[in-house]
């Protein structure tokens, strides 16, 4: 299991200082964001990652689903085709909330309280984006988020919800992240891994903030500023199967104004520290 620096954790750096700090710092793998490819460009992002010779871990993101627009559809297999000429280990799904209620806002208009209903729309978009994506040769990963943002970003809040959505499809075409941000509460948790075994397609890490800042998007922290233990979901992750990247994804304000080196230092020394276990 090798450390991955998920771009948003460095999120002052373009692609291209992204990809020069990752060698810099010998972390050999790299998540993406799709904005910041879409900037430097896809063909340019491509060139410079493999010339760097590193992984892209993952791409991020696609996804919100539950609105069930034909425009979310689009846009999700234009994701699936940039994560296939990326060669993206995975695609990261963010499944959306309640139909009218934006990622970061407040209900809109005519929004729907039914969540079962949501949670059966990103089941129906499935069945049309994963064999898409089984074609392309890209991985679609479903990833949980923590509860307090079901409403808005994700209906999907545990991993055992994530792995009942992917269980119909090919291990290859649809799994599951593990972010111990949004995870680590679940007393389902270490059943759940074991359960998901080969379904986990992208390990993510970074500590939960007590207490959580106004703008809880912004609770996640550097490993060892936060509440949770590590070593032992890495371990099951680890006894599950996984031997990927572990990407480190930060949203957090301070962590963003920091100098970027200091970021890439710190996160590799709490990574070898904290994340990997005895």
């Amino acid at each position: 299991m090798k450390l991955s620096l998920n771009q948003w954790t460095t999120r002052r750096w373009t692609v291209a200082e992204a990809v020069e700090g990752c060698v810099r710092h010998g972390v050999e793998a790299i998540g993406l964001w799709r904005q910041e490819v879409a900037a430097q460009g896809p063909a340019e992002t491509v060139k410079l990652v493999g010339d760097a010779g590193l992984r892209v871990s993952s791409l991020c993101r696609g996804g919100f689903l539950t609105g069930g627009s034909q425009e979310a559809m689009d846009d999700n297999r234009r994701a699936i085709d940039e994560a296939a000429e990326l060669g993206a280990a995975c695609l990261v799904m963010v499944v959306g909330g309640l139909p009218g209620v934006p990622a970061g806002q407040g209900p809109g208009e005519g929004f729907s309280r039914n969540l079962p209903a949501a949670r059966e729309r990103v089941a129906e978009a499935l069945t049309l984006l994963a064999p898409y994506a089984g074609e392309r040769g890209v991985r679609l990963a479903l990833e949980p988020l923590h509860p307090m943002y079901c409403a808005d970003r994700a209906v999907l809040s545990t991993l055992g919800q994530a792995l009942d959505l992917a269980e119909p499809y090919p291990v290859d075409q649809v799994g599951v992240v593990v972010d111990t941000f949004h995870v680590w509460w679940d007393p389902e948790l270490f059943a759940q891994i074991a359960r998901a075994g080969a379904r986990i397609a992208s390990y993510q890490v970074c500590d939960f903030l007590q207490p959580l800042p106004a703008d809880v998007l912004l609770g996640r922290g550097m490993m060892g500023d936060g509440v949770i233990e590590f070593a032992p979901i890495t371990r099951a992750v680890r006894q599950a199967g996984y031997a990927g990247d572990v990407e480190v994804e930060i949203f957090n304000a301070d962590v963003w104004a920091a100098d970027p080196d200091t970021v890439m230092s710190t996160m590799k020394d709490r990574f070898a520290s904290l994340v990997l276990p005895l």
